[in-house]
């Protein structure tokens, strides 16, 4: 319980916003012994096995030793991994692997589920403790915005379309006031997404690259920007080549995984128009893609063309 309530609280530092409280129950009819299920709003969102007393030593790709113990996988990232008993703890140390115990597993996985999943959990109760903890800071602001320009429920649904691509939403301050400056605009989500994102173009980059101002990224072969814009910015609504987005999808997720086997991010930068459309179509191939409008890289920082989807050497 105690490292379920440390999660909830990270989470809040990292996010911006205290999910839900997590309710524990027994289940010893439906799952076997060892086995835990997480569930959301009734949907199962991820399962695993803990086992107390035990140790689960997580191959993060180098390792080769053969280890004595139930051979898995991490229920956080899938990556190949072993539970041992304690007397092969210091062994699989030495080999490589890193061990960790049965709590911090499910909890490593709790943490990733709702970062996951972080849109599905704020809802309208947390959306407004958000208001009302910035109406402390800045009551004229709020009193000026909220809900005056822009309702609580359009509010929370620019939100979590900012958590859907994993923005974090702690600068509520600065999401407000970009808020004042262009509602009286547009009222649509997806646009006033759009301008947040531009307004919080430093946060967002320095949460995928840190401290870096040379950003390594990816960019699509002039010809294919080409065709996926013809198509996803068409008049008619046309939609993309079947071939074409099977061939995307899956190029993407390749030239993610090898950006991220040297170390460095995965982000395709991309026209504007293109940004919000191919970060929802590459989401499922690509789930740890980044995806960043050309608009969204600030005036400090230099851009270098690491990959290039749909090239042909």
């Amino acid at each position: 319980l105690g490292r379920i309530k440390g999660v909830r609280k990270k989470f809040a530092q990292d996010v911006g916003f205290l999910p839900p409280a997590v309710h524990i129950r027994d289940n010893l009819v439906d799952l076997k012994p060892g086995m835990y299920r997480v569930l959301l709003r009734g949907a199962v969102v991820g399962e695993g096995e803990a086992y107390p007393g035990m140790f689960l030593a997580i191959n993060p790709g180098g390792a080769t030793q053969q280890l004595p113990g139930t051979s898995t996988t991490d229920p956080a990232f899938g990556l190949p991994a072993v539970w041992i008993e304690e007397r092969h703890r210091d062994l699989a140390q030495m080999s490589g692997f890193t061990v960790v115990d049965c709590a911090t597993v499910v909890a490593t996985h709790l943490s990733h589920l709702m970062q996951v999943n972080a849109a599905r959990l704020l809802g309208r109760v947390e959306t407004q403790a958000l208001v009302d903890h910035v109406t402390k800071l800045a009551p004229k602001l709020i009193e000026d915005v909220v809900p005056k320009m822009v309702g609580i429920s359009t509010l929370q649904k620019v939100l979590q379309l900012l958590l859907e691509e994993g923005v974090h939403i702690r600068d509520m301050r600065s999401i407000v006031e970009c808020l004042a400056e262009h509602a009286a605009l547009t009222s649509e989500p997806l646009e006033l997404a759009r301008r947040i994102r531009i307004h919080l173009a430093p946060a967002i980059v320095q949460q995928i690259y840190g401290s870096i101002r040379e950003l390594d990224v990816i960019a699509l072969e002039p010809e294919l920007e080409r065709l996926v814009g013809q198509a996803l910015n068409s008049p008619h609504g046309a939609a993309l080549d079947p071939g074409v987005a099977d061939t995307l999808t899956r190029s993407a997720a390749e030239t993610a995984r090898r950006q991220e086997d040297l170390g460095v991010p995965a982000c395709l930068l991309v026209p504007d128009s293109l940004r919000a459309p191919l970060a929802r179509l590459l989401k499922r191939a690509a789930p740890r893609l980044k995806v960043l409008a050309h608009s969204e890289i600030p005036e400090t920082h230099s851009i270098r063309i690491g990959s290039i989807i749909g090239a042909t050497s």
